[in-house]
């Protein structure tokens, strides 16, 4: 008799451990349409980049649960083609492609690592978390604000917004006609990933 309880208890736990762990991670697959736009400015005029329709079928993973007072784990990351950004501008197009040294490394790619809390879904809501950008051979680690939605069809929209540097990644802002026309160091990085929960 005593050996059945012991049974029933191990069990019981075991399965509410099995649950827990099988429900304690969001799974959310990057959809098409999903896009990066990266905007800046010259002593002239500002200039916007974009690539319009990443369509590599990444999958993002987030801890739902943590201890109190931790981040929540992220795991998934984004491969950009630098060769795919899209200036609107032939000339400023190639200038921004040959500044990111697009031909020795020819991917800018975001490392999703935590978010400081997990989404509620039924309203917008605004949160932070950390990525890892990796650019020209050099990967820099940074804060990012996150707007989290959800469609009436009920696909989920992920926007990701972070002013960074060329000097962050050791480059230099392309200029022109001998430095008259010189990029700002600024540049504004805004990502929109559509999403499907897995």
């Amino acid at each position: 008799m005593m050996r059945k309880q012991y049974l029933f208890i191990f069990l019981t736990i075991a399965l509410s451990i099995a649950f827990r762990y099988i429900d304690d991670k969001a799974r959310w697959v990057v959809l098409p349409g999903s896009n990066l736009h990266v905007n800046g400015s010259t002593n002239i005029n500002n200039f916007a980049c974009e690539i319009t329709d990443y369509l590599l079928p990444d999958t993002l993973i987030c801890n739902k649960l943590n201890a109190k007072g931790q981040v929540l784990a992220m795991r998934g990351k984004m491969d950009l083609a630098i060769a795919d950004f899209d200036c609107h501008n032939k000339m400023m197009t190639n200038d921004l492609r040959k500044t990111l040294k697009y031909k020795e490394f020819p991917n800018l790619t975001i490392q999703f690592i935590s978010l400081n809390s997990f989404p509620d879904f039924r309203h917008p809501v605004s949160i932070t978390g950390v990525v890892d950008i990796s650019l020209a051979g050099v990967k820099k680690r940074f804060d990012i604000s996150y707007l989290f939605t959800i469609d009436p069809r009920q696909q989920l929209h992920l926007k990701g917004a972070r002013a960074i540097n060329f000097t962050d990644f050791n480059l230099t802002p392309p200029s022109k006609m001998g430095g008259i026309i010189k990029a700002k160091d600024l540049l504004n990085v805004e990502f929109n990933l559509n999403l499907k929960s897995l």
